[in-house]
């Protein structure tokens, strides 16, 4: 009777480790829009550099991001943001980030822009840079240096 008991607290020990793992890995890929803004769509403006700076935002990778935000707006748009916005923001895509303070708060943020950014200056097409965002490659951004947005 001993032994059975032990044995289902183990089992039971188990699963519950085993829950509390799986619900920290999330592999859910968040919103983002699939093609381009329809033409002649009206997208909600972004932040200037003049109200990030009112807003007490003057870090080099705040001001490179939301430069990238503004130089590839319909590209960011069709991108994922791996910091979940969409859930606790309201979110429909990295784009959404930029019209807000959110962007300059978060380096998840930061950096997908300025990795969108990079990759559409070498010619990538949004489909390609969402495809490296998944695998993550926006955490090879140096937020510390960020290369100039031009």
């Amino acid at each position: 009777m001993k032994y059975s008991a032990s044995v289902l607290a183990v089992l039971f020990a188990a699963l519950m480790v085993h829950g509390q793992f799986k619900e920290g890995m999330d592999n859910s890929i968040p919103a983002y829009h699939a093609l381009r803004p329809a033409k002649g769509a009206v997208l909600p403006p972004l932040m200037t550099q003049q109200q990030l700076a009112a807003a007490g935002y003057t870090q080099p990778a705040q001001k490179q991001s939301y430069k990238a935000a503004a130089r590839v707006s319909s590209i960011l748009y069709q991108q994922p943001c791996y910091c979940h916005c969409d859930r606790h923001a309201g979110h429909t895509s990295l784009r959404s980030c930029f019209e807000s303070t959110h962007g300059a708060n978060c380096g998840t943020c930061m950096a997908e822009a300025l990795y969108s950014y990079q990759m559409s200056r070498k010619g990538w097409t949004a489909k390609r840079i969402r495809d490296g965002i998944m695998r993550q490659e926006y955490t090879r951004i140096d937020l510390q240096n960020p290369q100039p947005v031009q």
